[in-house]
């Protein structure tokens, strides 16, 4: 039997739009990457004060789900429009008008006086934060080359860990200090005005010129054509359900099944959606960059393996009993670690199967679909199987495990559930992804003039 004949390595561009030069490129990455800390500080704090809130407004574990769900939705469907817009005109301003919008419906959150008032706060918030991540992204793929893009695309995404381990460190002493969950938004909306500002003005790649002769003609169908990218989007909605079922409710889980105060809670929450990825995407985007100079295909593999080994140890950490929780941090913590490769390796690999001029447009249609379908119904489900198995747990005639409440119960088990089932969905996508990945790029580069 002959072995397969090497896959082609990776050039060290895809010919789509020239990249910017490397100071230029680090002080625009640097921005943006600060920015999107302010964005996952501000995402992350209801999903602190979750107790407060819901004891406050008498609300269930359904009533929490909807809420992080319906900010998911808006969120999902505003960012396709808003990455239209950005393809079409300035990204930088589409960027810096949502950070304003966000910062102010994140300072009237704080002002809520009902479940409804609350709700329809985080609606703006959705919006607002809906433009920036599919203009961001566009502007690293237009100004670094594709051999270092997983490591700039790693840099501008470890803001994810950094602000959730932000809020998670001090959101539960501000509530605590001041004795209110409502002081930590009006916190979080001040830096926002002033980034809003930096952004507005901050320099700007072109990037209409330069693909001018690329304008494609139904946009949205041209991407959906795109193999690569329907096994990425699936992919993604494991991976955000997993990761949104988990974001939601972990700090409610530690409080109930391993009976820790609000303080305690969020510290051990930070260091698993917190530390872990402070670790992950810097590793990550050595690792895939490393990968991506044999071929694009090996890049994707990278991420496919860490998703693959996400799902059992997201599971050995759900299998702890109640006065188990360093172990259950230690494990989850790693599974975290593991799953964030396939984040990086996602909008890496999206790069480099699509078009330059729909760039934006791709990472909107990816985070639309993935939080839309994903994101959205993790919290939803997972809230739903909590109260659905809470409900099973009060009828139970004897004691329950580690004599916890049934809330507790329920909302373990709901969790157990999910969120290995979706990391073995998003592995198995991710797999699949990297049988098309090389092809897609060929027909890509096959069909775009070099600049």
């Amino acid at each position: 039997m002959t072995a397969p004949p090497p896959e082609p390595p990776a050039t060290p561009a895809t010919p789509t739009t020239p990249v910017a030069p490397a100071a230029y490129a680090g002080r625009i990455l640097a921005l943006l990457t600060v920015a999107n800390v302010l964005n996952f500080y501000d995402r992350a704090i209801p999903a602190v004060v979750v107790e407060p809130v819901r004891l406050e407004f008498g609300l269930t574990d359904s009533q929490v789900g909807v809420l992080s769900s319906a900010f998911i939705v808006v969120y999902a469907i505003a960012g396709v429009l808003l990455g239209r817009l950005a393809d079409a005109g300035s990204r930088r301003k589409v960027m810096a008008a949502g950070l304003l919008l966000w910062s102010v419906f994140t300072a009237l959150s704080g002002g809520a006086w009902s479940f409804a008032s609350l709700l329809l706060f985080r609606l703006g918030v959705g919006i607002g934060e809906a433009s920036y991540a599919p203009s961001a992204n566009a502007l690293i793929f237009d100004t670094w080359p594709t051999h270092r893009r997983a490591r700039a695309v790693s840099i501008f995404q470890i803001a994810l860990p950094v602000g959730l381990l932000l809020a998670y460190l001090t959101v539960g002493p501000i509530v605590e200090r001041t004795g209110s969950w409502r002081w930590p938004f009006v916190v979080a909306a001040v830096p926002g005005l002033g980034l809003a500002i930096l952004l507005w003005f901050m320099p700007e790649p072109p990037h209409i010129g330069q693909v001018a002769s690329e304008r494609i003609a139904q946009p949205l169908r041209h991407l959906i054509r795109i193999r690569t990218l329907r096994w990425l989007i699936l992919a993604g909605i494991g991976t955000q359900i997993a990761n949104y079922a988990g974001a939601t409710f972990l700090v409610p889980l530690l409080q109930r099944w391993f009976g820790m105060p609000l303080s305690r809670a969020s510290l051990g929450a930070g260091l698993v959606l917190g530390a872990a990825g402070l670790l992950a995407y810097p590793t990550a985007g050595v690792l895939l960059d490393w990968a991506a100079r044999h071929s694009l295909r090996r890049r994707l593999v990278v991420g496919a393996t860490g998703a693959t080994l996400a799902m059992p140890l997201a599971w050995l950490a759900l299998l702890q009993p109640p006065g188990g929780s360093a172990l259950f941090l230690a494990w989850l913590a790693a599974g975290w670690f593991t799953g964030a490769f396939m984040g990086v390796a996602v909008l890496a690999a999206l790069s480099d199967v699509v078009p330059a001029a729909l760039r934006a447009t791709a990472v909107a249609v990816y985070l639309g679909a993935t939080y839309l379908l994903g994101g959205s119904l993790g919290p939803l489900l997972a809230g739903g199987l909590s109260d659905r198995l809470s409900r099973s747990a009060r009828e139970h005639p004897g004691p329950l495990p580690g004599g916890v409440a049934p809330e507790a119960v329920g909302l373990h088990a709901s969790l157990l559930i999910i969120i290995p089932a979706s990391f073995a969905l998003a592995a198995v996508a991710a797999w699949l992804a990297t049988r098309t990945i090389t092809g897609d790029h060929d027909r890509l580069a096959a069909h775009t003039p070099r600049q």
